[in-house]
């Protein structure tokens, strides 16, 4: 085993490890995990109008738009990073998480409680978000939701750092993504030739069409088989999370690392998706390689500028909404905010660009207020 693999936390069968916490809370994770959910809580929106504002009487930026809506089916823009990134930040706090609670004690009927507990609430929220649980149960969706698939990658790495060693892991992580794409690739479906990747014939798409029926939610988007991407997906993150916890590394060694990954996983993913393309409706593995890539290189460049050259302070409007991620993932699911302002203010849809701007930057702010709240009383939602 190289100075590397010796030096990272690895965890064995028995006993399971246990890895000294370190001193202070990385606030690059919050701030990162802040980053992701601004997009999809209204940032977007926001983003998108100021553009339009600053713009005006020109349009915005064409690659403005394009990165902010998600690819009809191949292919991959800075939108449809949103939700692997949200996958892959759940696997870097696995790492701190069970590492402190495996310090505390060596219950592991406590632990799996803990962890079959955080499985069904994020499973409910996914169907309060996106499932018609509360508005329409009569047509529930019972699997559609990246909460849920969370919850499944959550739960495949969290075992895995529990009981495997690192080396173990990684080669878990491998045999997830090459299972998945063995099964894609040279199983056909009734019907369907075997390696076909259409949004309406491929495998993922003929199971979850068998499996739930009436209760799936009808789009091109598969979620059973691809299950196995998702926990590849999370344990991607953990890899980064378990590199961030080794106390013997200085942090310029962490960063090279971090880059370093993710510099290999777009390689990974890119030569992968001549063979395999890249499919976010799908979960593709080379999908999934191509999306961690992005994500250890954005870990690392917040770990550089928040963590290293300590700039706490710019990153505070974002530590505010990571640290109350799931409250703000839900909220925007269960408020519409934006056509609260606009009764509010009587605004209509298609009003001026200064209008539109107004409307964004005040329904933004109905969230993120109450999430400032919450933090400095120091209330964090967990699940």
């Amino acid at each position: 085993m190289s100075d590397a693999e010796q030096s990272l936390p690895i965890s064995e069968p028995s006993p399971a490890p246990v890895a000294a916490p370190v001193a202070t809370r990385m606030m690059s994770i919050d701030a990162l995990r802040g980053f992701d959910m601004f997009w999809i809580s209204g940032g977007g929106g926001l983003v998108s109008s100021l553009a339009a504002l600053l713009c005006h009487p020109n349009p915005a930026p064409w690659w403005l738009g394009y990165n902010m809506e998600h690819v009809e089916w191949t292919g991959f823009v800075a939108w449809d990073l949103i939700m692997p990134l949200f996958l892959f930040l759940s696997g870097v706090s696995i790492p701190f998480a069970y590492s402190k609670r495996l310090g505390e004690t060596h219950d592991y009927k406590k632990i799996y409680r803990r962890m079959a507990r955080r499985l069904v609430l994020l499973w409910i929220l996914g169907l309060i978000a996106q499932g018609n649980l509360l508005n329409d149960p009569a047509h529930l969706h019972v699997y559609s939701n990246t909460l849920q698939s969370i919850a499944v990658g959550y739960i495949i790495a969290s075992i895995a750092f529990l009981h495997l060693s690192l080396r173990k892991q990684i080669g878990l992580c491998a045999g997830l993504l090459a299972l998945y794409w063995a099964l894609m690739m040279f199983v056909a479906a009734p019907g369907t030739p075997a390696g076909w990747l259409e949004p309406h014939a491929n495998l993922a798409l003929w199971i979850d069409e068998t499996v739930m029926g009436r209760f799936r939610d009808g789009t091109p988007y598969a979620w059973i088989l691809p299950g196995l991407g998702f926990g590849a997906s999370v344990l991607l993150g953990s890899f980064a999370g378990q590199v961030l916890r080794v106390k013997a590394w200085t942090p310029g060694r962490r960063i090279a690392v971090l880059f370093g990954l993710g510099a290999g996983c777009l390689l990974g993913g890119f030569l992968w998706s001549f063979h395999f393309p890249i499919i976010k409706h799908l979960w593709t593995s080379s999908m999934v390689l191509w999306a961690a890539g992005w994500s250890f290189l954005l870990l690392a460049l917040f770990y550089t500028v928040i963590d290293v050259w300590g700039f706490r302070r710019l990153a505070f409007p974002l530590v505010v909404i990571g640290t109350n991620a799931i409250v703000a993932y839900m909220l925007p699911h269960i408020i519409e905010f934006d056509e609260i302002v606009r009764w509010i203010g009587r605004v209509p849809e298609g009003a001026s660009v200064t209008a539109e701007f107004i409307v964004c930057v005040l329904a933004f702010a109905m969230l993120w207020v109450p999430l400032y709240v919450l933090y400095r009383k120091k209330i964090f939602v967990k699940v």
